[in-house]
């Protein structure tokens, strides 16, 4: 007889959309061919789809050993395509499994506004804000843990701040300053891509928060973030950082062009243009992130920094002429 397996709580975002293009997807790029190209996955992946199974119903249902059953099921978490969980079994513990995924988009050209295209990238690390206003849950954590205390906005002056690869709030905003090249022709584009999750207690899964992304002081547009992501280690988070607290993000990418604001390459605004953000006017470029008094979801915001969470960048910024 086995032993009732508890659910495994999912991102409500099971949507995996990566670009050849983008360097910091491409690692996991390697990972999912590799975990694809072998039809015993593939049998694995089906035989989890919303149902939660152990190692050895696995093994026991394809007729292959415990052994192999682990070494596949590790390679299908490395390709993020899965989640497990240690649970209680008959006889010690037992590792619960399910597919964590339901489709994958894999862009392998530029989008048509990057095309034909030269840029100006700066990869701006996430302690080097500028300004910020912020309230508890909040801090700021580095590869060896905590920089100064937990839950106290005093963390967020320290000189430390810098060495910041991790910080979140409940509510308030993070303001970044990056430097205005104007370009030799005029702009196509303007990007940040930067990866985030909710702020919760700990993690929660399902935890959606209203994050606000506003570029010179103009609001872009806000972003409904579905949880704060802690299941599962994050492939970049340090060993210091224990888990059962957040450990990942989504990577998000704003974008302003001639016609309107974007998320992930789909409009969300057309009230606000490259003309009306006025960028000769300043020698920096302001973009902030911000979760409002006034928001329907107060659920704050995590931002993972280049040796935090999935993806290895700080907040970049991207101007494409």
């Amino acid at each position: 007889m086995s032993k009732s397996k508890k659910p495994i709580q999912l991102s409500n975002d099971r949507n995996i959309h990566l670009r050849t293009t983008v360097p910091s997807h491409q690692e996991q790029l390697v990972h999912i061919g590799k975990a694809i190209s072998s039809p015993v996955r593939l049998q694995i992946l089906n035989l989890l789809d919303n149902t939660p199974m152990s190692i050895q119903e696995i093994a026991s249902t394809l007729d292959i050993p415990v052994s192999s059953t682990a070494m596949h099921i590790r390679c299908l978490e490395e390709a993020r395509m899965v989640v497990t969980e240690s649970q209680p079994g008959l006889r010690g513990s037992m590792r619960v499994c399910i597919n964590s995924v339901e489709s994958i988009r894999i862009d392998v050209s530029m989008p048509e506004a990057d095309r034909r295209s030269k840029s100006i990238t700066f990869d701006m690390p996430v302690g080097n804000y500028y300004d910020f206003e912020v309230a508890p849950t909040c801090g700021l954590a580095d590869k060896n843990g905590v920089i100064d205390t937990y839950d106290n906005p005093r963390a967020f002056y320290s000189p430390l701040r810098t060495n910041a690869q991790l910080l979140w709030f409940h509510k308030g905003f993070i303001e970044y300053r990056f430097p205005n090249f104007p370009p030799p022709v005029p702009l196509k584009e303007l990007t940040f891509s930067l990866e985030l999750c909710s702020e919760a207690p700990g993690y929660a899964e399902d935890w959606p928060s209203d994050i606000t992304f506003t570029v010179n002081g103009r609001d872009i547009l806000t972003y409904q973030s579905p949880g704060d992501f802690g299941a599962r280690r994050g492939s970049l988070t340090p060993e210091s950082w224990k888990s059962g607290s957040t450990q990942y993000g989504l990577l998000k990418t704003v974008s302003v062009r001639p016609n309107g604001g974007y998320l992930d390459g789909k409009l969300k605004n057309p009230d606000i243009t490259l003309e009306t953000l006025n960028l000769p006017a300043q020698p920096y470029i302001s973009f902030g992130v911000s979760v409002r008094e006034t928001a329907r979801f107060v659920g704050g915001v995590n931002l993972f920094g280049r040796e935090f969470g999935d993806y290895g960048q700080g907040i970049v910024m991207s101007m494409f002429y």
